[in-house]
Order: C-alpha cells, then structure tokens, then sequence
C-alpha cells in the first residue's frame, strides 16, 4: 500500500497510517479509471472476472427447503413437535415439523438437489452455485430485506448495486450503471437500491412497468428540438455550478447536475433498449414471454438481458410475493410456475450470448 516507515521504529498513530497508506487507495481508483478508459474491453487482471450482475430478487423470500435444499430428518420426523426450544423471536405462530410436500432429485453432474417445483431450472443446474449457508439476523420482512441488499438491518448502508456501480462504475455512458426493475415499495423501500452515504449517483435507477410496458420514467422530452433542450441543460449546469461554488463538496448537487446530463444522453440510447418488441419469437419462448403465467416476469427478464448488454453494471429483478405461511403448498407452486421458466430462459440465453462465463 506504499507505507513507509523510518529507520527507529515509533507506533504509528492512526492518521500518520492513513497518510501513509493514502497512495494505495489513490492507485485502486486510477486502475479503475484506466480500466474505464481503456480502449479493451476486459476489465484489469487485478479485479474479478464479472463484469455485470443480474439479481433476481424473489420479494418475501422462498422456502429452500421446498426448493433446493432437502432435509431428511425433516422427512422421517414430520408431524413431530420441535426436539429444542424455539426461536426467541419468531415471525408467526409455529406449530411442529412440517417435511417438505415436494419430491427432490440430483441433477447434472454436480448432482444438484433440485425440487420438482422447478423443471426447468433442474436441466441447467450445473450453470448454478447454490449457498446453502446463508442465513440474517433480522427475522422481520423488512429488516431482513435491507439486510439482504445492503448487509445491514438500518437504513444506512449502501445497497449493493450501489457498491458495485460505485466500485467498477457502468460500461455504457449513456445509461445509469444500476437499474432496478419493479422494487417493492414496502420492507425497506428505496432503502434497498439507494446509495445511502455514497453520492447519490450512484443510486439505483427505478423502471416500473408490467408486460405491456416497462419505461425508465420521463424518458421522453416532448421538445423536439435538442438544441433548445441543450441549452435549457446548460442554463441549468451553470446556475448549479455556482451554487456549487459557495457549497463545494455538496455531492447531492453535484449527482444532480450529472444526471441531467446523463437524462440527456438516455433519452437517445433508452427507448431502443426498452422496446423488447423486437424480440425474435424464439426468444419469447425460451424466457415463456409468449405465455400466460410467466409472461410478466419473463418480459423483464428479457429486459435484463437487454440492459446488462448494452452495459449496465447491475440490474435488479424483482418478482413478487412469496411470503407463504398456511398456504405454502398453492402459493408456491403458482410462484415457481411464474419464474422457473424465465430464470432458465434468461440463464440459457446469456450462455448462448457468450456473456454468462462473466455475469454473476
């Protein structure tokens, strides 16, 4: 980190170590600017091989257990009162073991646990890594939700689009480099894709929108001249910029006067990339975006792709609602029938684009 120290060893307070240390952060950022600037297009050696994240976020929170996790003891003691004490705090009424109603087998090579709830994700799971270890401390919705995205039950961390966007910056100057598709207003709301202390540019972007239509908001200026929308955008920069005089290191302002440059530059490259209408029927019908109960989520699995494509570091996904207590057997089937094929579809399709080898 190029720390140096004299010849008569003396404790080193903390701030004579950062003054130190300093230069090795300074050259963190300069390789993430010059992997930024250079003309190719693979990212420094020094920095991990993906290039994008897609999370499809399933809101409420599937049962592993009915899904890729099986447990036989759960089986062979089913119906049985709990052997230990129950949790201190717990989310419902709980009543004694309940062995999953859904048969699993292996699959692929790696010999994944896959349920009989997802088919289609069975036939890929040597393209997965499954986790199995993970676990929060919050057993709340949206405690646990924030902790999910951010590593923290409160509202003050960055989210991890947010790190991401803030860490290897996006691909594409004309569009944010984190975009969030459908976020659930509630369980931690926009605590859950915003920067937090990291200037707010970094913050996700919000598109909502069904099948029909999914449209970054306001993407389009009824001027239809640029040149008179160009100056408007000048006007404004400068009026900003001298505000920014009398309150430097305001980051909130200055994320304000990148983002309506950046508007201006999405209003040409957006709208192309949001049109899915162009896709070809096969691949409607690999994500099932042809078909009834799949056809909204696989739409903005499609979209995802596209996004992440055109350079957008992160893209979020969300999917609704599975908090299922009473009527996990209904609820969960329905679910997994709506994303199963989409997840796959999207899946096969960064393979076939050669992009899944360096999309997390």
């Amino acid at each position: 980190m190029g720390l140096c120290l004299n010849r008569h060893p003396s404790p080193l307070s903390r701030r004579d170590m950062l003054k130190g240390s300093g230069i090795g952060f300074g050259s963190l950022a300069l390789n993430a600017m010059l992997t930024t600037e250079s003309s190719s297009t693979q990212l420094s050696p020094s920095l991990a091989k993906a290039k994008r994240v897609i999370f499809l976020f399933m809101h409420g929170g599937p049962s592993t257990l009915d899904l890729f996790d099986p447990k036989e003891s759960l089986k062979k003691n089913n119906g049985k009162p709990l052997p230990y004490d129950k949790p201190r705090i717990a989310s419902s009424k709980t009543g004694n073991l309940l062995a999953s109603p859904w048969d699993f087998k292996q699959y692929g090579q790696s010999g994944a646990w896959v349920s009989e709830l997802l088919p289609n994700i069975s036939s890929i799971s040597d393209d997965l890594c499954f986790l199995n270890s993970m676990h929060c401390s919050n057993s709340r919705h949206g405690g646990a939700l924030l902790e999910l995205h951010t590593g923290s039950d409160t509202f003050t961390r960055p989210s991890m689009g947010s790190w991401i966007n803030y860490g290897l910056g996006s691909e594409n100057n004309n569009l944010p480099g984190f975009i969030t598709i459908n976020p659930p207003s509630s369980h931690g709301g926009s605590g859950a894709w915003s920067s937090a202390f990291l200037p707010a540019r970094y913050g996700g972007t919000m598109i909502r929108g069904n099948s029909k239509e999914m449209k970054i908001p306001f993407i389009n200026n009824p001027l239809k001249d640029r040149s008179k929308q160009r100056k408007e955008i000048d006007l404004l920069n400068a009026l900003n910029l001298e505000h920014l005089k009398k309150h430097k290191f305001n980051t909130d302002l200055e994320s304000r006067i990148e983002s309506y440059e950046l508007a201006f530059r999405m209003q040409m490259a957006a709208p192309e990339i949001q049109d899915i209408s162009g896709e070809p029927a096969h691949i409607n019908k690999l994500y099932g975006a042809d078909e009834g109960p799949t056809a909204e989520f696989a739409k903005q699995c499609i979209m995802a792709r596209r996004l992440s494509e055109s350079g957008v570091r992160f893209v979020q996904v969300t999917h609704r609602y599975w908090d299922s207590h009473g009527n996990l057997r209904s609820e969960h089937e329905k679910l997994s029938k709506e994303m199963d094929k989409p997840v796959t579809g999207l899946i096969t399709d960064l393979k076939q684009r050669g992009l899944l080898e360096n999309t997390l």
